[in-house]
């Protein structure tokens, strides 16, 4: 590989880039100097995306990736290797479900789709993107979780958030359970592990009905994946800060 200034850059992947908060957080850490992976597994608004990027001036390129897929994420690791390793790991990429979602209407199947995305897609691409993040100098991995999974404020009569949802808010329970087994398991290693909460974002993924813009949401995360060598690891926050489980 010749030495030039572009593969000098860490190399961060944001999961589920194309839109919304997944691609205000490669916009943003392109502009801290990372080179970025858009990964998305729709191809067009994937070469959309990175498109717009550059014309922005930032330096990102385009990982196709199905967080559901062993062959896509093993594609993708191969991808990020042979770019020469990675940095950083952004795992956005998340559905909802769709409607319903209260616990006695909604489906098993609606509910294993959900956990297969949001869950085990994470664990797919993390476990993947291990053995680089390994090797890396500064390693972070980030998990976009919410608020919704926290047990303490769904059950907290003052303050309960989020709406009845037996699909998406326990993924996000699940996803917070599963960061504190990661931070667990790599302690003593240089990988930083934390999820974070965007805050109501107005997305896709509620009929962007928000009260947050993308920009706003995405800083918890860059602030995540920039964390120095002795930052904290297996929490869960948001910009306001600690956030109960």
């Amino acid at each position: 590989m010749t030495e030039n200034s572009t593969q000098k850059k860490p190399t961060a992947l944001v999961t589920g880039a194309n839109k919304g908060i997944g691609y205000e957080i490669a916009a943003g850490l392109a502009r801290l100097g990372f080179r970025v992976g858009v990964g998305a597994r729709d191809a067009g608004r994937r070469e959309e995306s990175v498109e717009k990027l550059r014309a922005a001036g930032l330096d990102v390129f385009g990982v196709p990736l199905d967080v559901t897929d062993d062959a896509s994420v093993a594609a993708a690791a191969a991808q990020l290797e042979a770019l020469g390793g990675l940095e950083v790991l952004v795992n956005n990429a998340a559905i909802t479900g769709g409607m319903p979602q209260e616990p006695t209407k909604v489906s098993a199947e609606q509910v294993l789709a959900v956990v297969d995305t949001n869950v085990v897609g994470v664990i797919r691409v993390t476990n993947a993107m291990l053995p680089m993040l390994r090797r890396a100098a500064a390693p972070r991995i980030v998990n976009v979780s919410s608020t919704v999974g926290s047990l303490t404020l769904q059950t907290a009569q003052a303050e309960a958030v989020g709406p009845i949802s037996a699909a998406y808010s326990p993924t996000k329970s699940y996803l917070n359970a599963i960061t504190i087994q990661y931070a667990k398991e790599l302690a003593g290693t240089r990988i930083l592990i934390n999820a974070g909460c965007p805050g109501y974002v107005a997305t896709d993924l509620n009929g962007h009905r928000g009260t947050r813009t993308p920009e706003q949401g995405a800083a918890i995360f860059l602030e995540l994946a920039t964390l120095p060598d002795d930052g904290p690891s297996g929490t869960f926050r948001d910009d306001t800060g600690i956030q109960p489980w």
